[in-house]
């Protein structure tokens, strides 16, 4: 995992209620797209997603129409639990690069496909990716910075 630009910072209207969210685009990983491009294939174009940071998370997941949207296969499987199942589910991985507010591009994220049903967002933003910067809360100002 790489990362070129080292922060970023967003403001929400309510913190506590939104939660960590932010704009962010999902897209081919540079690789796939450098090797798509040489085939004279098309290049799927980014989706924009909101993303939530969640500190519970694990990995990183996707929404199965972000997933859809660009066309992925998976590069491998993967057993999770949520707290919303009983039983561990098996679910795809992808390789993507995500792009943060600020321009600040994570490259070669590895996230699992999941439905996040009942939410507005379509990204979880995991402790894989949270493990390689600083996450600062600032409940009172309804800001957050993700610096890396």
């Amino acid at each position: 995992m790489v990362c070129e630009t080292p922060s970023f910072t967003n403001q929400v209207a309510n913190l506590v209620q939104a939660g960590p969210v932010a704009d962010i685009s999902v897209g081919t990983t540079r690789s796939l797209s450098a090797t798509l491009s040489a085939q004279g294939q098309p290049v799927p174009s980014s989706v924009r997603a909101l993303a939530m940071i969640d500190t519970g998370a694990a990995a990183t997941v996707l929404s199965p129409s972000v997933v859809q949207s660009l066309e992925l296969r998976p590069v491998g499987v993967a057993q999770i639990s949520t707290p919303s199942t009983t039983k561990p589910q098996w679910v795809h991985r992808y390789a993507v690069d995500l792009i943060f507010p600020n321009g600040v591009n994570i490259h070669d994220v590895v996230a699992l496909e999941a439905p996040l049903g009942g939410q507005r967002i379509q990204c979880l933003i995991g402790r894989d990716i949270l493990a390689h910067g600083l996450l600062v809360y600032l409940g009172h100002t309804n800001q957050f910075t993700l610096s890396f």
